[in-house]
């Protein structure tokens, strides 16, 4: 009976070493991971113009492929680009171009997306300068009647994002040059609320992105080039519209692996489609 016992001891060891050495080989195979089930995961986080169209792509990207999970977090463009830097996360975003002394980063481009000017429905002006509309924000003109073709005469409510935004970023390049937007300007956290004031507002006059437009405002042509698919892509730089700004991703090092998959994604014809029903022009 003891040697029995003894002899079933010892088949259950080679049979349980059999077994991990096994999974040992299995786990070092490359693509084990995958055959495992194993999940890979990448964490995106920052600017919240970029989040929405990131968050779509990284959904229909997961659904294809389901062996990796996509988290998008946002915080804004200048906390996209410190995530990056840092690690904090594998990819960061950003909706404003890189300064100098963050060009270290790699950056690649989603799509682009145009800065539109808001106002009421009711409002009858159609078209703005933007040497006026850089007048406005920096309170050098401060009612609508100092407005060329506005036939409106009340004082004008300015609605500016807030400092690290990226679309703020954008607009102060594209728009205000070396001009700084005033103290005075009514400041917003978030595109939504600044839709929500110009709606209600009759001398409301705000900035958003083009892909967060709705019915109940009103965009204005910049310059006599309204905001438009075929004008954001338009050749001729006089039918081209001008307030238009690159949506960034951005890695520490050359992308690989899972982030290198889901950029390959965006390229690809499912995602191009995808960023135009979004509103935004693809980067081909």
């Amino acid at each position: 009976m003891n040697c029995m016992t003894s002899n079933t001891k010892i088949k259950k060891h080679l049979i349980n070493s059999i077994i991990a050495v096994s999974a040992v080989l299995l786990f070092m195979t490359p693509g084990a991971a995958h055959a495992s089930g194993e999940s890979r995961k990448l964490m995106i986080a920052g600017s919240t113009s970029v989040q929405p169209i990131a968050e779509k792509l990284a959904e229909h990207f997961m659904h294809k492929h389901p062996g990796i999970k996509i988290e998008v977090q946002g915080g804004g463009s200048s906390a996209g680009v410190q995530a990056a830097y840092s690690g904090a996360a594998d990819i960061g975003m950003s909706s404003r171009e890189l300064k100098p002394e963050e060009k270290q980063l790699k950056e690649f481009v989603v799509a682009y997306d145009a800065i539109v000017l808001i106002v009421h429905r009711d409002n009858a002006i159609e078209n703005i300068s933007r040497e006026d509309i850089k007048k406005i924000f920096a309170f050098d003109i401060t009612s609508w009647n100092g407005v060329s073709g506005s036939n409106n005469k009340g004082v004008i409510t300015v609605l500016t994002r807030e400092d690290g935004s990226g679309t703020r970023g954008a607009f102060e390049e594209l728009i205000m040059g070396t001009a700084e937007i005033a103290a005075r300007a009514l400041v917003q956290d978030s595109t939504g609320s600044i839709r929500e004031i110009v709606s209600n507002d009759i001398d409301g006059l705000g900035y958003i992105s083009f892909g967060s437009l709705n019915e109940r405002v009103k965009a204005l042509a910049v310059d006599g080039v309204k905001p438009e698919m075929k004008t954001f892509q338009a050749k001729d730089d006089g039918s081209k519209y001008k307030v238009i700004r690159p949506f960034l991703l951005l890695t520490r090092e050359e992308p690989a692996g899972a982030a290198k998959e889901f950029m390959n994604f965006i390229r690809s014809t499912e995602g191009v489609e995808l960023i135009k029903k979004e509103g935004l022009v693809p980067a081909l």
